[in-house]
């Protein structure tokens, strides 16, 4: 019999429903039924594509002992942190705070009103390794709740006070030159060897790259700059040729297990791909390395192939497990490439590093790691003999592939992630002149602007159904997203979605001190209102927040707007400039807005303005912001007043303040190259 979370859209939320666990959604019935019988309250988050929220659902969340304790001294909850970011981000913070890691599934105890006594991640079913067991764990919170309550909710509230927001410490906004010397910082913890920042588990850490990307193109003759690109260029190549990229379908794994991303952890996440494919189609116009444009031709024919939802957008992920099993979709046994591919299972094995013992629990996980050339040695193949070669054995191998029991897929639709998706697309369109790209760029943003805003409200999260309200990233995303797709087409509708949705950032999220708070002003009141200023593998809230009030700047002359993005960097500056792989975002932002940005009006006919529109396009110019008409009827500040000809003309203004116009490419690449 299911229990209470049948009614749910969520499909991590689904993935419980057959749980003997009574589970509640995250709501006041949970907490009014927690004061009614006097119990704490178990809150487990996690998502739908999490390897080990799968396994603590099988080890305990379905095992009838366990659940009957749950049931009978607490009352559970279970959040999709997709969902509600709100509530993942406060009791992240205690995690954090109180056991110095965190992760998923995150398992928080809390009083009835909320708060948190004892917090965790991952509880085995068995204690082991010095690990106490989740029954282990639950038996004590409910000894300290029947015998020693006072000192449980006073610590509970101590933990809870520290999390409330507080007035950030106003800095002076960075200089270009903090930022180089933040960069710097960051080279000196950068992995030279396998590219990519820390240990294992190692992250892609996309807001990190934008940082790199944008320092190499803006700032490409001092050494931070020089040294931005170096580590840019050994990541994306480390990644691009190892085991966290898929070298049959496309698309990145969240994270690797290795120092080397060798081994994947195998799920697939929206938000990386979107963010990586964009990082790699601009990293090959910026080093013209030719590996970099073939990925990201992958990733967002990936996304496009198999990530859409019919209705327009695109799911959020796909799962590590197939059949229960980590990785069964994507890896081969020596046995299997045999059977699949005959006397080319060497060559194969050449090309992908696969090995009869395997890299991946007797099997293998496919990589690039050796070059084209020592493959080539080691064959006897010519580059072009060795290409038609592999485009065999891929062949062969994706058929195969396509016919095991696909990974599961969370298909509800993320705004905020979807609003990064249709940047790539965008931006995918007009560099490559693909209009394909085009087309699902303008479908995500009509399907966010309608189905997903009913009665003209952002919500969150899709699926079915419109979830709850959005949130501060999923309005500022949203801005920046269609702000590019603007500067792609031309099209003024996405010009004014834009303008409407910063202007609900000002409005409804804005913190007087600097900066934006994740939830709006009118939000269900939780312990805390989270204020979200690091990075993740999204840039933070207050990151994309930044480019959305200096894109209306640019766009507008709006001076009160550059006022409030100055006192948001001057919000997060410290915390930046001292940790900057944890806030790349909003640095890469302020070191375009440092340099200076122009803004690029062209009006005229349609066929001139086309070939200066490709002057804008055919470089990364991350400090080049477009609008472009043929009409006098303009709702665009920035072209108001322009005049054009019978030939098409280019103002490059700084400030809405214009230069001379010019009418030919060259004249444009000029001005806007000094």
């Amino acid at each position: 019999m299911s229990n209470r979370l049948a009614h749910a859209t969520s499909p991590y939320l689904l993935q419980h429903k057959d749980n003997p666990v009574d589970w509640y959604e995250w709501g006041p019935e949970a907490f009014d039924e927690a004061n009614t019988r006097d119990v704490p309250v178990i809150l487990s988050v996690g998502y739908a594509t999490c390897h080990w929220c799968h396994v603590m659902a099988h080890e305990s969340f379905e095992d009838v002992d366990t659940a009957n304790f749950m049931n009978e001294h607490f009352v559970n909850v279970k959040v999709d942190r997709e969902e509600r970011p709100d509530v993942d981000a406060i009791y992240m913070r205690v995690l954090t705070a109180t056991t110095g890691r965190g992760g998923w599934p995150m398992t928080i105890f809390l009083t009835p009103d909320q708060m948190p006594i004892h917090a965790g991640t991952y509880f085995p079913k068995v204690s082991m390794g010095g690990h106490p067991s989740f029954t282990d764990v639950m038996t004590a919170v409910v000894r300290a709740w029947d015998t020693d309550r006072d000192d449980a909710v006073k610590q509970a509230i101590t933990i809870a006070d520290s999390l409330k927001a507080r007035a950030p410490e106003l800095q002076t906004a960075p200089t270009i030159e903090d930022i180089e010397t933040a960069i710097l910082r960051m080279a000196a913890g950068f992995d030279r060897v396998n590219g990519g920042f820390g240990g294992a588990p190692k992250f892609p850490q996309a807001p990190a790259l934008e940082l790199l990307l944008r320092a190499a193109a803006l700032i490409p003759g001092t050494s931070a700059g020089a040294s931005a690109k170096d580590m840019l260029i050994r990541q994306l190549s480390a990644m691009a040729r190892g085991g966290i990229y898929d070298h049959l379908v496309g698309g990145f794994a969240r994270y690797s297990v290795d120092a080397s991303w060798y081994v994947p952890h195998f799920e697939k996440m929206l938000y990386d791909n979107a963010q990586l494919a964009r990082i790699y189609l601009r990293a090959w116009q910026l080093t013209d390395i030719e590996l970099f444009r073939q990925v990201a031709i992958d990733v967002l024919d990936y996304l496009d192939r198999e990530m859409a939802d019919p209705r327009g957008g695109l799911h959020s992920g796909e799962d590590a497990d197939s059949e229960g099993i980590e990785g069964k979709f994507a890896v081969w046994t020596w046995d299997e490439l045999g059977s699949v591919l005959g006397d080319d299972r060497d060559l194969a094995a050449e090309i992908y590093g696969a090995t009869p013992d395997g890299n991946f629990e007797g099997a293998n996980n496919l990589h690039r790691f050796a070059s084209i050339e020592a493959v080539s040695r080691n064959t006897g193949l010519a580059p072009d003999e060795l290409a038609q070669a592999r485009k065999s054995i891929d062949d062969r191998l994706r058929t195969v592939r396509a016919k095991r029991v696909q990974p599961g897929r969370d298909d509800k639709i993320v705004s905020a992630w979807n609003a990064l998706a249709i940047r790539a697309f965008a931006e995918g369109g007009a560099v490559l002149g693909e209009p394909r790209y085009m087309e699902r760029a303008e479908s995500i943003a009509t399907f966010l602007l309608t189905d997903a805003s009913p009665d003209g409200q952002l919500v969150r999260s899709w699926r079915i159904r419109p979830g709850s309200p959005a949130f501060a990233d999923d309005h500022a995303a949203l801005a920046v997203g269609l702000y590019v797709l603007y500067q792609a087409t031309g099209n003024e509708q996405w010009y004014e979605a834009a303008e409407q949705h910063v202007e609900i950032l000002r409005s409804e999220f804005v913190d007087s001190s600097g900066g934006f708070f994740s939830t709006r002003e009118d939000a269900e009141r939780l312990i805390s209102r989270p204020r979200n200023t690091q990075d993740s593998p999204t840039p933070s809230d207050n990151a994309l927040g930044l480019e959305a009030l200096l894109l209306h700047a640019s766009y507008t002359g709006d001076t009160s707007a550059i006022v409030e993005a100055d006192r948001l960097m001057q919000s997060l500056s410290h915390d930046a400039l001292h940790h900057p792989t944890f806030a790349g975002y909003s640095l890469a932002v302020w070191l375009t807005h440092g340099v200076g940005v122009n803004e690029v009006a062209l009006v005229g006919p349609d066929e001139g303005r086309t070939e200066l529109e490709r002057v804008v396009w055919e470089s990364f110019l991350p400090n080049v912001v477009l609008a472009s008409s043929s009409s006098d009827a303009t709702v665009v500040p920035l072209l108001q007043g322009r005049v054009g000809s019978a030939s098409s003309l280019a103002y490059v203004c700084r400030e809405l303040v214009c230069e001379l116009p010019v009418a030919t490419p060259k004249a444009l690449s000029d001005q806007i190259n000094l």
